[in-house]
């Protein structure tokens, strides 16, 4: 099939061209080598394509029609392929990003707006999952994920805050009820609403204060799908049900109003921001190398 291929499009050239010779310059080719794939061509064929003189070369009529038929296609895989190319310029196309809820809620709003804005031609599809997936098994050209959920053959570069940190807090009345814990240990005693992964794990709630550390796994009146359900689990916190454990941005504004109370700050625990993540192992598509770069330059724009 190659070889079917170069010959045919030797034949297209010399006869678009009227000569060997004009037709090995513009393919950047020698004119014998043109003359034998022509040459070739017609005896698999078995007809004749070409009339050669010493003056000119003139299509046959059988090499008329296949030049009607031959040269559009050939034009055709050009313009396709100039299209593929000069999206390294203007990138378009649709980018797919699979992420975690706390992404598409929490940080992704406030770039993935200024992205459609600077490229008009690319489209977004964000798909927000609770549990880890295969971005590329998903259809999804790039994904968002800690540094401890990364695998090992995959290129991550920063987007979102570098640090963040799990915030803990019940509703006013809750605590004037029940006290106030000052020690992290004081919560297996208290209702606190718990998240559930997709693979069917508790969130544990882990707590820090200088070299003390420590990992609880409290209970209370809600589980509630980590993720895809957090804002029952607030709910149910600002109703007065008890505490929750939540990404101190998702509870910001339910802190700044009063509907919660903030408890033991001391102990909230930071760790580093998200990564987004692609395959190494193949071309990147324009319109993530444009969200790429478009990140690196958002950064370097913030810092």
């Amino acid at each position: 099939m190659t070889d079917d291929i170069g010959e045919l499009k030797a034949f297209v050239a010399v006869a678009g061209a009227g000569g060997f010779r004009e037709a090995a310059r513009l393919l950047q080719a020698s004119p014998s080598g043109l003359s034998e794939a022509v040459r070739r061509l017609e005896t698999r064929l078995g007809v004749r394509l070409l009339h050669r003189t010493t003056r000119s070369v003139l299509p046959t009529e059988q090499g008329e029609r296949l030049l009607e038929r031959a040269a559009p296609a050939f034009a055709e895989l050009a313009d396709a392929l100039k299209t593929v190319a000069s999206a390294r310029d203007q990138p378009a196309g649709v980018l797919r990003l699979n992420v975690p809820t706390n992404a598409a809620r929490l940080f992704l709003p406030r770039v993935v707006p200024r992205f459609l804005q600077r490229y008009p031609e690319i489209s977004v599809e964000v798909m927000a999952e609770s549990g880890l997936v295969d971005v590329l098994a998903a259809g999804c050209d790039a994904g968002i994920r800690y540094d401890d959920r990364l695998a090992q053959d995959v290129i991550a570069i920063p987007i979102g805050p570098r640090r963040q940190r799990f915030a803990t807090a019940a509703s006013p009345v809750y605590l004037e009820r029940h006290g106030r814990p000052q020690h992290p240990h004081d919560l297996l005693k208290m209702d606190c609403m718990r998240g559930r992964f997709g693979r069917g794990n508790l969130e544990v709630w882990e707590f820090e204060r200088g070299t003390e550390a420590c990992r609880i796994e409290p209970k209370g009146p809600l589980i509630y799908s980590a993720g895809t359900a957090v804002d029952i689990g607030v709910a149910s916190a600002i109703a007065g049900l008890g505490v929750v454990h939540l990404f101190e941005d998702w509870l910001q504004p339910y802190l700044d109003s009063g509907e919660l109370e903030p408890v033991l700050q001391p102990w909230w625990q930071w760790f580093s921001g998200p990564y987004l993540y692609y395959s190494g192992r193949q071309l990147v598509p324009s319109p993530l190398r444009a969200f790429i770069d478009f990140l690196k330059s958002d950064e370097r724009g913030a810092s």
